[in-house]
């Protein structure tokens, strides 16, 4: 078989992994902007910004170790930040940034990432995770309401595409729903253009309450809800390669680009599989070229990321908030498996979920970090009391 033939699924392999990548959560990211304040132009810096950021990253690192090595954003640390920024200000949201890029950088620093993780309960943190990502689920099916036609045929078409072709899921959601949202007239065009928009530099501001309630739960949902499944997806996948330096480079070229809206730079998990699967490449030793080809569609959505940033503004917000609600179903509930799974946990977990889930807000400080804090007390307690 020519050289050409076996490159062929390899690219293609990189190619449906960063458009699976921004159909899933380049919505979520625009949300996440538009409540810190964002504006278009900023919006549009932000996604330049992340493309060429995950792109050299995934680059350099498969090329360094001969392995496929895909980054990508946090998508639930965006869910995150899009149900927490709303009331903070814009250099509040970059120092937030600073300060949970600099947490995961000096894990890799100091080898603490695997050692950190241990002191909080999976169940717990799974638990958190499922209760941010309630919202996005809660939308996917609400809006059906008032948008039947358009939210119908997405989860008509996710249904379906779940059931043939899963990996292609979410394009054919995407599809399908921009189609007949084009066809229903509720694109809005004349805001697209190919522009290339150069990413804006925001001086931060640092607060006790935003890194407190935003910046430590954004941290811990990026260590264990990205890095920790990319670490472990790599492994499953035969690329069992060291932790920090991993960690070192992806913290550290997120901080140095968090000025510019760069909220994380991680190692992929579920877009990663597509590169590390016998698919894009039958010889094992040569995977590594569909994650470079990733890298390649990267930089390209990178350069045009205002293009991006336009087209999420055209389409109908109905539209952004069913694809982000049914890409994140396999998230939530493989979350709320692993919080409801293990029965001497299970209370401990579903209170820290429902505090998170209820959003509210106490002494200024988010329901995210109080849903771990209530549910951290109750598995002392319910532990302590089993001890004795």
């Amino acid at each position: 078989m020519r050289p050409s033939t076996l490159l062929f699924p390899a690219v293609l392999a990189g190619f449906v992994a960063v458009l699976v990548g921004y159909a899933s959560s380049a919505a979520i990211i625009w949300q996440a902007a538009a409540a810190a304040g964002a504006n278009a132009h900023q919006v549009a810096g932000w996604m330049t910004a992340l493309g060429i950021g995950m792109g050299i990253s995934t680059l350099a690192l498969s090329w360094w170790y001969k392995a496929p090595v895909l980054t990508a954003w946090s998508t639930p640390g965006a869910a995150l930040l899009a149900t927490s920024l709303n009331g903070v200000t814009l250099a509040e949201t970059i120092g937030i940034f600073i300060f949970a890029n600099a947490l995961i950088l000096l894990c890799g620093v100091t080898g603490l990432f695997a050692r950190l993780m241990k002191l909080i309960p999976h169940s717990l943190a799974a638990a958190m995770l499922a209760g941010v990502l309630l919202r996005f689920g809660l939308q996917a099916f609400s809006n059906l309401d008032g948008h039947f036609l358009l939210c119908g045929s997405m989860l008509a078409a996710w249904l379906m595409a779940k059931a043939l072709a899963p990996r292609y899921a979410i394009v054919a959601t995407l599809l399908v729903g921009s189609a007949v949202a084009w066809a229903g007239g509720d694109v809005v065009t004349r805001d697209i253009a190919l522009s290339v928009v150069m990413p804006q530099f925001i001086a931060p501001a640092f607060t006790f309450t935003s890194l407190l309630s935003i910046g430590v739960p954004f941290f811990l949902v990026t260590m264990a809800s990205q890095n920790a499944p990319g670490f472990a997806t790599m492994k499953a996948s035969g690329y069992p390669l060291a932790v920090s330096p991993l960690i070192m480079v992806t913290g550290g070229l997120a901080l140095l680009l968090s000025p510019f809206g760069v909220f994380s730079i991680c190692i992929a998990a579920i877009t990663a599989a597509i590169c590390q699967s016998p698919d894009a490449h039958p010889d094992a030793g040569k995977r590594w070229l569909a994650a470079a080809a990733a890298g390649v569609f990267y930089l390209l959505a990178g350069i045009f990321g205002g293009s991006i940033a336009g087209l999420m503004a055209a389409l109908p917000l109905s539209w952004i908030q069913t694809l982000a609600g049914l890409a994140l179903l396999g998230t939530i509930s493989g979350s709320l498996y692993q919080a409801l799974n293990l029965e001497a946990e299970r209370d401990a977990a579903i209170v820290t979920f429902l505090m998170t889930a209820s959003g509210a807000t106490i002494l200024g400080i988010g329901s995210a970090f109080w849903g771990l804090v209530l549910g951290g007390l109750c598995y002392a307690v319910f532990s302590r009391r089993r001890r004795a």
